[in-house]
């Protein structure tokens, strides 16, 4: 009768976990992701690169991205976690990219909204199949082939993109041009109405 018991156990525990796999993409995992509500700054930030220099209007290439670490800490471990991990991009010149003020830039939480892999900015080039037109300038997930509008941050191709609000708009940071035309990350809201939840989302 045990046998039989531990048998019936066993399946329902399989059961059970292939229901689990069955639905955990539409979990809202980003709930459970640690979020630097508590660790981000009061003041303005500056926008640091890789290198250790304050992006500049003047500067960064028009059409292109990096990885910037934010809130940043003392501690080199912490600043590698996912969430505080940004994507500071300056537009294609189709999408303002040329103008001098902070319209022409975005931050975006790096983590998908999907199953938070780290997606990244692929710059607009032209088709090597058909030079008449182009293709990147997009945010593009390696993982489950999402894609995200960088003009807006939302999601419009893969998994992430038929995920219901806020869960299909990338988290943002806003920013500002000093009069030397350094770039300053404005202290955050993290509300889902302001700068959103990193791995959880934004309302547009």
């Amino acid at each position: 009768m045990g046998h039989r018991a531990s048998r019936r156990d066993f399946l329902k525990l399989m059961a059970a976990s292939g229901l689990a796999m069955t639905f955990a993409p539409f979990v809202e995992w980003g709930k459970y992701l640690p979020n630097p509500s508590g660790a981000a700054p009061e003041g303005k930030s500056k926008v640091l690169l890789g290198d250790g220099s304050q992006a500049n209007v003047h500067t960064f290439p028009v059409n292109h991205a990096e990885v910037v670490v934010y809130p940043e800490s003392d501690d080199r471990v912490l600043n590698r976690e996912a969430f505080r991990t940004w994507q500071f991009i300056r537009l294609p010149k189709e999408m303002g990219g040329e103008k001098g003020d902070a319209s022409a830039f975005r931050m975006y939480s790096m983590v998908c909204l999907h199953l938070w892999c780290l997606w990244k900015y692929f710059p607009r080039k032209p088709d090597p199949k058909d030079p008449g037109r182009t293709v990147g300038g997009n945010g593009q997930c390696p993982c489950h082939g999402s894609l995200y509008d960088v003009f807006t941050g939302e999601a419009y191709l893969g998994p992430a993109s038929i995920q219901g609000p806020p869960s299909n708009v990338l988290p943002r940071l806003e920013l500002e041009v000093d009069s030397g035309g350094g770039l300053w990350i404005l202290p955050p809201n993290w509300d889902l109405k302001k700068n959103g939840i990193v791995g959880y989302g934004r309302y547009l």
